[in-house]
């Protein structure tokens, strides 16, 4: 199984404050899942750690295997944004993440489900 974190997840794992979260993260440790994250993600959650939490951070992010944005991706990407910004207000980070997933055939885990409303893409639940 390969599961795509999105920016949210992320932050709720790093700061240990949803246990379901938490419960599901403790899960897919144990099942060997192959758990990946997309620059945006690293980007976003670079941007928002505070200076006492870089440490964690950096480890965090390092276990995880950091797919590539390609063109193929950006293709797709920009096909949803073509389908879904001015319905959904998508914006380019989620539809890179949401096309990320899609070309690795990863399931992607949000809390934002609203975020993703592409058919074809698989959510983590």
């Amino acid at each position: 199984m390969k599961v795509l974190l999105d920016t949210d997840v992320v932050i709720e794992i790093l700061r240990t404050r949803n246990p379901g979260i938490l419960g599901s993260w403790n899960e897919l440790a144990t099942n060997s899942a192959d758990v990946l994250i997309s620059p945006i993600t690293s980007a976003e959650i670079w941007a928002g750690a505070w200076p006492r939490e870089r440490t964690a951070t950096e480890q965090f992010l390092v276990s995880m295997t950091c797919l590539p944005i390609d063109c193929g991706i950006a293709e797709i990407a920009g096909d949803f944004l073509r389908q879904y910004s001015k319905s959904h207000g998508l914006k380019i980070g989620d539809s890179l993440i949401a096309a990320s997933a899609i070309q690795h055939k990863a399931a992607l885990w949000t809390r934002n489900r609203k975020h993703y409303p592409m058919p074809q893409l698989t959510l983590f639940s």
